[in-house]
């Protein structure tokens, strides 16, 4: 199959078939744990216990995905780049490397997680009482057991849309969370399972998607995978994994951003006269959990655009298509900030519907109150973030990785830590609250430099590229 339709049709329309089965697939990806949480929620054994629990865990997830991103990310830009250019042979090689890679990792990773287990939930705020502790170490168990077919099958699902099948990765990401959708009820409230069943939906929805992919990956459309390239290529490997160290960081810095907000979340819950109360302590745990799995429905649909038009631009660039690649550019930020407003929409006019899904009626008036305002403050300045996240993945696939890095680590390092430590010192619990719209906005002015940067490095290199013809 020739990719070459990538630098002669219509923008939208590539972009559209690319990033609508990117975004759905991601979508599904995300609504793992969102489901998970939605039942836990409202099995009334659990509740805003399992809720804080889940919220506990979560952070770890996102390690796992980090590192099948980084792989997954850079691998699919590679090899647009080397179909681009004409090498096959660098292309075939990459895909290889990339199957060893993720599942060594995924293998690697649940090892030192299991053996960690007491001190990694303690640290991200299992801590906040009893019952929320146990909840948490439950779900880790069964959760972390299933990261080699998580990674496997999120880490490869870019690369299938980059090989030009973005409809196969979607269903198999599909496959995986309606195992999960109707597995959940009858673990949960049939067979009374709890957090462990959550986790065995999960992980048995995660399975079926990587058996699905190893499918697809023994017919491939632009390369035949070959039994001898299914080892570590250094050669390619070297290459292909700074491309996707963005997606890494941006995944790394997110789960220090949850440490440092989990941590002040467990300590001013304690302080506060309201929650420091018996019976309450878990719940601002369990609702910023709830408004940060918004968000990152939100930012799925964001990172669905930009990774869809990855594939797109990387190609433009290994063509020398700078015109292609500036006009892609100006369609993604008009998606995004549209995504945006009618998340902030949403946020601040549809707040009681949106917490009604996680077992508000079963639980106290504080419950309800706490997430209205953590929805409407958190949440202010969600359209800046979708953009700033957009452009972030748009530089990685302009090969400009170390500036998109960088950004990346300022929005979530230094931002994303410092404010939720040094906010909540001022306001309590409303300070962690702040921290979010404060980074969002202090990063875009960063964003806007970064925006100018690619249309003039664009023009120059369009300009010399003329002048050379």
């Amino acid at each position: 199959m020739n990719n070459r339709y990538l630098e002669t049709e219509s923008l939208t329309t590539l972009m559209r078939r690319y990033s609508v089965p990117c975004i759905i697939s991601l979508l599904v990806g995300a609504l793992y744990n969102i489901i998970d949480q939605i039942f836990i929620a409202n099995a009334s054994y659990l509740g805003s216990y399992g809720n804080a629990a889940n919220t506990v865990v979560f952070p770890f997830t996102i390690i796992a995905l980090a590192a099948a991103v980084m792989i997954g990310d850079g691998c699919s830009t590679f090899l647009s780049m080397s179909l681009g250019a004409g090498k096959t042979g660098q292309a075939r090689k990459s895909v290889g490397s990339a199957v060893t890679v993720l599942i060594g990792s995924g293998i690697l990773l649940s090892a030192v997680f299991l053996l960690l287990k007491e001190p990694l939930i303690t640290f991200f705020g299992a801590r906040v009482n009893e019952q929320t502790f146990q909840l948490a170490s439950e779900y880790f168990f069964w959760i972390v057991l299933g990261f080699p077919f998580y990674m496997f099958g999120q880490g490869m699902n870019p690369v299938i849309r980059a090989d030009g099948d973005p409809r196969y990765a979607m269903k198999v990401t599909l496959a995986g969370a309606f195992a999960n959708m109707i597995l959940d009820p009858i673990m949960i409230n049939v067979l009374h399972m709890g957090m462990m069943g959550a986790a065995l939906a999960t992980v048995i929805g995660q399975l079926l998607t990587a058996v699905l992919t190893v499918r697809y990956l023994l017919h491939m459309n632009t390369v035949s995978l070959r039994y001898t390239d299914i080892r570590l290529h250094r050669d390619v490997l070297n290459v292909y994994l700074p491309l996707g160290i963005t997606s890494l960081l941006s995944q790394l810095s997110l789960v220090a951003s949850m440490a440092a907000v989990n941590s002040m979340v467990q300590k001013y819950s304690m302080l506060d006269p309201v929650f420091s109360a018996p019976g309450l302590t878990q719940i601002p745990m369990a609702v910023i959990g709830i408004v940060m799995k918004f968000f990152q429905i939100v930012i799925s649909i964001v990172v669905g655009m930009a990774a869809g038009c990855a594939p797109i631009a990387a190609y433009n660039t290994g063509a020398s298509r700078n015109d292609r690649v500036w006009k892609l550019f100006l369609l993604l930020l008009r998606g995004e900030a549209l995504v945006g407003i009618a998340a902030l929409l949403l946020a601040e006019f549809a707040p009681y519907r949106l917490i009604g899904l996680f077992g508000a009626a079963n639980e106290s008036v504080y419950y309800t109150e706490f997430a209205v305002r953590t929805f409407r403050i958190y949440l202010s300045m969600i359209v800046l973030a979708c953009i700033n996240k957009a452009v972030f993945i748009y530089l990685q696939a302009l090969g400009k990785a170390a500036l998109s890095a960088g950004l990346s680590m300022v929005r979530e390092i230094v931002l994303g830590v410092a404010l939720p430590i040094l906010l909540p010192m001022l306001y309590g619990l409303d300070g962690i609250l702040y921290s979010m719209p404060c980074a969002d906005l202090l990063t875009g002015v960063l964003t806007l430099g970064a925006v100018i940067l690619i249309r003039r490095k664009l023009a120059q290199e369009e300009t010399q590229s003329l002048n050379a013809a």
